[in-house]
């Protein structure tokens, strides 16, 4: 079982898009997926069709009602859970201030389950407050999604101040496993420069006791499409939505990608998948970015 993170303090980089597409993906891979929504704004859980209404069984229950981790699960489909945000959630790190150990709540309730998930995959709020310190203290891998801006870049240092500190005192197998661009224009110069720069930090950290040493710029891009930003309006995932379209052929790109890092071996595609796009047989998922 791989626990993936997805965290960015900054908003609007796409990184709720990511989980839920990326989840819908694996799980047309055949992997059993469970998608955590921890941001009070609750855009993944609306993303899947749910109504994160205070009546919601949701993580709100998990970490401050003591609940336990698979009653809260709601099943999507044959493949993938959803464990779903409230508005009560907006509240949690006032009222979790006075708990004891409460940096790892999650870890305990998620350790206390029995379930046979291939991924869980944790929607962070964009900030680095207590709710994104329960994801990296429970996960093994941290994705960061991210727009190719100078700004975007700027905060990154922090972010990997914390997955290092959370690293070093809570979770020593926390990593970053990679970061994937989102909204891509590869015509344009502002996006190459930030890759170059991106995969100049990378290789600066290559063979050094860091979480991020063997991290990658995943190959897949996300390229901008209103398709993406339409299908969460209809509590549909791109794959629902628009099954043919740009966001959907990246996402399944990256799945690949995401996938092959656990096992090594390359993903077995769906009939689906190599007829709407050949070209993922062959690994090149660069060729669709352009």
């Amino acid at each position: 079982m791989r626990i993936i993170a997805f965290m960015n303090q900054k908003g609007g980089v796409g990184k709720t898009t990511t989980t839920a597409n990326l989840g819908a993906a694996l799980a047309e891979l055949g992997k059993r997926v469970c998608l955590v929504d921890l941001d009070p704004q609750a855009h993944l859980t609306i993303n899947y069709g749910l109504n994160p209404s205070p009546q919601l069984t949701s993580i709100y229950h998990v970490l401050l009602e003591e609940g336990t981790f698979l009653e809260a699960v709601h099943k999507i489909s044959d493949h993938i859970a959803l464990l779903p945000s409230s508005i009560d959630l907006a509240g949690a790190e006032v009222e979790l201030a006075a708990v004891l150990g409460r940096e790892t709540l999650l870890k305990r309730r998620m350790e206390a389950a029995q379930h046979d998930f291939d991924f869980i995959l944790l929607d962070c709020p964009p900030s680095l407050g207590l709710l994104t310190i329960n994801a990296l203290c429970v996960a093994s891998e941290v994705i960061v999604p991210m727009q190719p801006h100078f700004l975007a870049l700027q905060g990154v240092g922090k972010l990997l101040e914390t997955v290092a500190l959370v690293h070093r005192r809570v979770n020593p197998k926390l990593r970053i496993s990679g970061i994937v661009l989102t909204m891509f224009d590869a015509q344009t110069k502002l996006c190459n420069e930030v890759v170059a720069d991106l995969n100049g930090f990378i290789q600066a950290a290559a063979g050094k006791n860091l979480p991020w040493s063997e991290a990658r710029i995943f190959t897949s891009r996300i390229r901008r499409n209103i398709k993406l930003a339409e299908s969460p309006s209809f509590g549909q995932t791109i794959f629902q939505y628009e099954p043919n379209s740009h966001g959907a052929l990246d996402y399944r790109a990256l799945a690949l990608e995401v996938a092959e890092m656990g096992d090594g071996q390359p993903a077995d595609l769906p009939a689906v998948m190599v007829s709407i796009n050949p070209a993922l047989r062959q690994g090149a998922p660069t060729a669709m970015a352009g």
